[in-house]
């Protein structure tokens, strides 16, 4: 595989896959490599750490998700994964991950995003969901989104 193929390959895929029907064969045309020499580099690439995961950046307000909201948690260690486990099920939950918590100031250990297109209709959510999944003993607090940051995938090539 051609260095410079390989160098162009990094710089493309940091601007996505290319929306087509055969991305790999496209991503090769543009770097002078072969389709499989694209999905052997890709590969490769993951089995080594340097590409931690292939996903899609979904841009919720431009799909008219403007009601977003973090709820997060301050839940016992103990329960964490439990807790966590019953929360990411809820159908309306988009995501559900531990952090550590930054005390004194931040006690919360526990985040999950609910995606909405109405506030009111978000707030109900999260009281079906400290109901159904009994978190009331548990401190919360809910950050709805106000503004949409630059969303974008990683970056393997310095750009100096």
């Amino acid at each position: 595989m051609s260095a410079w193929g390989l160098l162009r390959l990094r710089q493309r895929l940091e601007h996505g896959l290319p929306l087509t029907a055969r991305p790999w064969q496209t991503l090769a045309e543009q770097t002078g490599l072969t389709e499989q020499e694209v999905m052997t580099a890709v590969d490769q690439w993951q089995d080594q750490g340097l590409i931690k995961r292939l996903g899609l950046v979904v841009k919720h307000r431009t799909l008219g998700y403007t009601a977003n909201a973090m709820v997060v948690w301050n839940v016992p260690d103990r329960w964490v994964t439990s807790v966590g486990e019953a929360i990411a099920g809820a159908p309306f939950v988009t995501l559900c991950y531990q952090r550590p918590r930054r005390l004194p100031d931040w006690p919360y250990n526990l985040f999950c995003m609910i995606h909405g297109v109405d506030r009111n209709r978000v707030l109900s959510q999260i009281d079906s969901l400290i109901a159904d999944k009994h978190l009331q003993d548990f401190p919360h607090a809910v950050l709805f989104s106000t503004k949409a940051y630059r969303q974008r995938g990683g970056r393997y090539v310095s750009h100096d």
